[in-house]
């Protein structure tokens, strides 16, 4: 049997779910301007595309043993294609712009969420040696996702201009397009049965299963906290136009961090997930607390950036730590450790947000913003500290 087609399209799925995450934002001040969409509306379309994922994650953890992989992901897909498709023309034809956007992150999110539940499953399940270097690599597709948004966006607005913007959803909504026939014919494993899968109930009575819980939420908050502040700080900090903050915050921080699982991939055979997660959670405190006290802003803003490449094994790492203790968990287990992921993606930039607007009045933006990310060091340091404890329980009960 040929897996290669498998893992192609789960590696395309990921970049899509990239896509449908990361354009919109890139779009939000010029919506602004077209539309006249206030800021405050703006701040909610990210919260409920993220909120979407998280009632998809639960209702996933229901339905998707029943429906397949197979249904799943060609829905996913097809729903993400939808989203963008609609996006380019959608808001321009509604009377009111808001609302066309907001069904458009609607379908963007549920078609994101199914593709984040059934995608690292499906690799994970595929036969091989070497999982969780695989899971590695996979990950890593949704960071050059964000690095190619990105870089091919900003290369079109400078080309075409940012007036064309709904091309640009028309030509990034082709790849989800193709790839929802190109999973469709791809092997796809089937649901665990339901007579072999730990019921949740059992999962949610051992505690070894919450610390992994809150190793989840703690390295969503770990990756989005920095991530999601990335340009400002960049641009707050050197004091840069919006294009070069884009660059050398959430484009550098991508990047590096899809380096970091893509190294582990290829090169991780010899190293243990749990001793590699340990120095990876050391050393993203470490970033966080140079970004923080470094004296010098470019130095911040490389400490900011380098972070990303602490981040990048902590979300696959975890969740393949738990499909190895757990192998017959079924989709519902990953749909509840997706829950606990975006539960830490909103929970880091959330935090950062709360803290830095309550200090802002006192002694600036920026300095507001560096009280933020001192707070958010506690997301990485939560993430060792469970390492710590997982190896001490099972040390005790080998």
């Amino acid at each position: 049997m040929n897996y290669r087609r498998t893992l192609l399209a789960s590696y395309l799925g990921y970049i899509t779910q990239a896509i449908c995450n990361n354009l919109p934002p890139l779009l939000f001040a010029t919506f602004h301007r077209q539309f006249g969409i206030t800021l405050e509306q703006l701040g909610l379309v990210a919260t409920i595309n993220f909120s979407i994922q998280m009632l998809t994650d639960i209702a996933a953890a229901r339905f998707l043993d029943k429906i397949g992989y197979r249904a799943g992901i060609v829905l996913g897909q097809g729903l993400s294609f939808l989203g963008l498709l609609l996006m380019g023309f959608l808001p321009m034809r509604m009377g009111n712009p808001f609302a066309g956007i907001l069904l458009c992150i609607f379908l963007n999110a549920v078609g994101g969420g199914l593709l984040e539940v059934l995608v690292g499953p499906i690799v994970q399940i595929v036969p091989g040696e070497d999982k969780e270097r695989r899971m590695s690599v996979l990950h890593s597709f949704y960071c050059w996702g964000h690095v190619l948004v990105v870089l091919l966006s900003t290369a079109f607005f400078r080309l075409a201009g940012v007036e064309n913007w709904p091309w640009l959803f028309l030509a990034w909504s082709i790849l989800p397009l193709f790839n929802t026939f190109f999973y469709g014919g791809a092997w796809l494993p089937a649901p665990v049965l339901e007579s072999e899968r730990i019921p949740l109930r059992r999962l949610f009575a051992n505690k070894i299963f919450w610390i992994f819980l809150i190793m989840m939420i703690a390295a969503g908050a770990s990756e989005q906290a920095m991530g999601q502040w990335s340009s400002l700080f960049a641009e707050e900090g050197l004091g840069i136009s919006k294009t070069m903050g884009d660059l050398l915050g959430p484009c550098a921080f991508a990047a590096l961090m899809g380096i970091s699982r893509l190294i582990y991939g290829l090169w991780g055979a010899k190293l243990r997930m749990g001793r590699a997660l340990l120095f990876c959670a050391g050393l993203c405190v470490a970033s966080y607390l140079a970004t923080v006290f470094s004296p010098s802003p470019l130095l911040a803003v490389f400490g900011m950036a380098f972070s990303g490449l602490c981040v990048g094994l902590m979300w696959p790492g975890v969740f393949s730590m738990v499909a190895g203790r757990y192998p017959q968990g079924g989709t519902a287990m990953f749909a509840i450790l997706a829950l606990a992921g975006d539960v830490g993606c909103s929970a880091g930039p959330g935090l950062v947000g709360v803290l830095s607007g309550s200090l802002e009045g006192a002694g600036g933006a920026l300095e507001a913003l560096k009280s933020g990310l001192l707070a958010a060091a506690a997301f990485p340091l939560l993430l060792f500290l469970g390492i710590l404890w997982l190896n001490r329980l099972d040390r005790k009960n080998p």
